[in-house]
């Protein structure tokens, strides 16, 4: 399946999905308060371009990227609104159908039964409605404020057997699935450069989505990455955003940045001569846009040690499924974000083992999920802030 197949079946069940939301909300929310002609076109014509501009943006950001700006924080900020009105006007509606169900089941048992109240109904319809643009405009508010504010520190220590004393203590600072582009620029990568400047790392692991868009057009605003500093280096692999704007061209830029891309390979990270195994994939859907970037985990630990500590970088969780038999100690990953904000968190589930934080799979591999550094599509995060990692090595 070619870049073009996967990219147009995203966009058709995006388009799905979104109609489907955008036609039950306004059945639910426009209908039912009986507006004047002029009120009701204008309400239409407001829920359609709210529909229309983040699928557009898609698009601009292809095709029209320098004009993307602003057009994607208008459209982004209304999608994570209409996600918040969407899932309460879901919620109460099902409430409302368990209780006609249940006044309905009470009827068949009792010879008293209260006459069905129209305007009551209508009524509280209405307030409701009115109740839930209020509350979803708060969530809004509060979810654009966290995801914009300075990414919180995560300290996690990783006790591993066969580490090498001389690494008792090595810090490995990962960031992870920035998405420099639509919404993020470079105030917010400043921020985040001097977070893990001030951090002192040992090595900077980088686990992909490092932007959405071209290289010439965000090459300024990831500059502050390119300044960053580890003695013991800094490595990046491929997410899946990396190849809607040209994975080769991003592994080419990673590189000038400094960066080693691990892409199915392996480095012997030494000190005061120990050394341990870092290993890196590219994106668990690579290999659909190229077979060159088919990841790979048996491929790139093919000849490493087995006798030392073996790490290696991916950037979807699901690449644990296939790395059962190659005897890792640990396993940095992003991707989810840590589902960001409901509903979307459920979304993230789908196909992955984890979505955050650090969990064992199996007996030995410790996996260790970041919920992203920046944040993707809606600029909203609620109950799952952004994070810059810092995993502390132990010997256990």
């Amino acid at each position: 399946m070619n870049e073009l197949t996967m990219y147009l079946i995203w966009i058709s069940i995006m388009v799905a999905v979104l109609s489907i939301g955008y036609f039950y909300m306004a059945w639910r929310l426009i209908m039912p308060f009986h507006l004047a002609a002029s009120h009701k076109y204008i309400a239409w014509t407001v829920l359609t371009l709210m529909y229309l501009i983040p699928f557009s943006s898609f698009f601009m950001v292809r095709f029209a990227e320098k004009y993307s700006g602003l057009y994607s924080w208008i459209g982004y900020v209304s999608l994570g609104f209409l996600s918040f009105v969407f899932v309460a006007l879901f919620l109460r509606d099902m409430a409302w159908v368990l209780g006609f169900g249940g006044q309905k089941l009470f009827s068949l048992f009792s010879a008293s039964v209260q006459p069905f109240d129209a305007a009551k109904r209508e009524f509280l319809l209405q307030t409701t409605n009115l109740g839930i643009l209020g509350v979803a405009g708060t969530l809004t508010a509060y979810g654009v404020y966290e995801a914009r504010k300075k990414p919180g520190i995560v300290n996690v220590d990783i006790p591993i057997a066969t580490l090498p004393k001389e690494f008792d203590g090595f810090r490995i600072v990962q960031i992870s699935d920035i998405h420099a582009g639509l919404t993020i620029k470079r105030d917010f990568i400043e921020v985040i450069a001097e977070e893990v400047k001030n951090l002192s790392p040992d090595l900077i692991a980088f686990t992909g989505d490092m932007a959405d868009g071209s290289v010439p057009h965000l090459k300024n605003d990831l500059e502050p990455l390119a300044n960053l500093y580890a003695p013991h280096g800094k490595f990046f692999v491929t997410g899946n955003h990396e190849y809607y704007s040209g994975a080769d061209q991003w592994v080419a830029h990673a590189r000038d940045m400094g960066y080693d891309v691990l892409m199915n390979e392996h480095r012997y990270i030494t000190k005061n001569g120990a050394s341990f195994v870092l290993a890196g994939v590219t994106d668990y859907s690579g290999g659909g846009f190229s077979p060159a970037h088919k990841s790979d985990p048996a491929k790139a630990l093919e000849g490493a040690r087995t006798d030392t500590a073996r790490v290696l970088l991916a950037h979807q969780p699901r690449t644990l499924f296939h790395v059962n038999d190659l005897n890792l100690d640990l396993v940095l990953m992003g991707h989810t974000h840590g589902g960001q904000f409901f509903p979307w968190n459920l979304v993230a589930t789908i196909g992955q083992p984890f979505i955050k934080g650090l969990n064992k799979y199996g007996e030995k591999t410790w996996a260790y999920v970041s919920k992203g550094t920046g944040y993707w599509g809606p600029p909203v995060r609620v109950g799952a802030r952004s994070e810059i990692t810092v995993l502390t090595l132990r010997k256990a």
